[in-house]
């Protein structure tokens, strides 16, 4: 690693898991290399939002230790990807007159303030204001209007907001993990940066980030952001449905899941058996695997019901030429392609993290979508002030002796 490439991290505070990732941007490419990586289970947390600031924070600081020490690099400050129920988007509309009849920059800030002069609740903190599209005097549907004459500059804007305490909660347990907060980004917003491809959204696309409490949904036409929404549903309700439907532990039930889970039962050979541990200290089950599909399909088959629903509310199902993309950790489950195309009516798949280096076959998973969202964002925000190499404190060693002296200090 060069002295002059700059580290970034981020962090996803998710229902089921927390995790860190540290990048490297090199000096010479612009490349993000993935170098650090740390995943912990996350208690913490009910649909995105905080219930218990000390299992939270406590995930924080282990997921930041293992990414640290995989990557020997310590981290300061992080930027936070924000999800859950309590996000709200509404769009607005601004008008000004152009100055010097030539659109420039100071005018594109200009309609934009204007655009983002509504009134907004107090409990309310505006996360994003992203531009839809501009109009000039008659002409509409313009991407970019530097340089165009015209006399009045319109623009619609896509407004995102968060709940100010949910958002306040999820920074003070950051804080108190030892962390400084660069900046937040919605969770779709940066899964959709690096899932997508830019003729994905120029042709529309809605992505679908299945994660453990929420299913978070941004939808593209034109290139833009024209809707996005999150539903209270999730890959944790399919493990309670495994562990009431065959009586087993919430443990046992989301290690089933992720290792015989399929969405589509039709798929199962119908002589296939898997083992399922008891309540209690019962002794062990053989049941056919089919039975466990038979309780997993109609619960993905009603949350991808709720996401379809969504979409046509949004009034966007007809200009998705592209299709769906499903990413997040509760889409990597066999059949949901299959069965999503069924229920969509359109094409999917299945989105994993692109445009990075370093560890690539470590976190090449829609798992990972989210944080490295974050982080790709965070690198293109954070204005050249990303920490140097040169100024990070590292190693596996290092860690080692700052416990040693922490240890000898207590001791005497």
């Amino acid at each position: 690693m060069n002295k002059k490439d700059r580290v970034v991290a981020s962090l996803d505070i998710g229902t089921t898991k927390v995790c860190v990732a540290i990048g490297v941007i090199s000096s010479e490419t612009n490349q993000i290399n993935i170098v650090g990586i740390g995943t912990v289970p996350s208690i913490g947390m009910r649909k995105g939002t905080v219930v218990n600031i000390e299992a939270t924070t406590e995930a924080i600081m282990k997921a930041r230790e293992e990414a640290e020490l995989m990557s020997g690099i310590r981290i300061s400050d992080v930027w936070i990807g924000v999800g859950g129920q309590h996000i709200k988007s509404f769009d607005s509309k601004g008008m000004v007159a152009v100055r010097n009849n030539e659109v420039g920059a100071s005018d594109i800030q200009r309609v934009i303030e204007a655009a983002k002069a509504v009134a907004v609740p107090a409990d309310r903190e505006v996360l994003h204001v992203l531009p839809r599209g501009y109009k000039i005097d008659d002409q509409s549907e313009i991407a970019d209007p530097i340089g165009m004459s015209g006399v009045r500059l319109e623009s619609s804007v896509h407004i995102i907001t968060g709940s100010r305490t949910a958002i306040q909660n999820a920074v003070k347990c950051t804080e108190r993990a030892g962390l400084k907060v660069s900046g937040l980004v919605l969770e779709q917003l940066a899964s959709s940066k690096v899932v997508l491809s830019q003729d994905e959204k120029e042709l529309g696309v809605a992505v679908v980030d299945l994660g453990g409490g929420t299913c978070h949904i941004v939808i593209y036409v034109q290139g833009s952001v024209a809707y996005t929404s999150v539903i209270p549903v999730g890959g944790t309700h399919v493990t309670n449905d495994i562990a009431v439907g065959l009586r087993t532990p919430q443990a046992t039930a989301e290690e089933i899941k992720r290792k015989y889970g399929c969405a589509l039962a039709s798929l199962i050979n119908p002589d296939e058996t898997i083992e399922v541990e008891g309540v209690g200290g019962r002794a062990e089950r053989t049941i056919m695997r089919r039975v466990l599909c038979d309780v997993i399909e109609p619960r993905i088959e009603e949350t991808l019901n709720f996401v379809n629903n969504e979409i046509k509310k949004s009034g966007l199902s007809e200009r998705l030429g592209a299709g769906i993309v499903l990413t997040g950790g509760a889409s990597q489950m066999d059949g949901l392609i299959e069965l999503g195309e069924f229920i969509f009516d359109l094409p999917v798949r299945l989105g994993k993290p692109m445009h990075f280096g370093g560890l690539t076959d470590v976190v090449s998973s829609p798992a990972y979508s989210t944080v490295l969202g974050v982080l790709l964002h965070g690198a293109e925000n954070d204005k050249g002030k990303g920490t140097t190499i040169s100024t990070t404190t590292s190693g596996f060693f290092g860690q080692i002796s700052n416990r040693l002296k922490n240890f000898i200090d207590d001791a005497f």
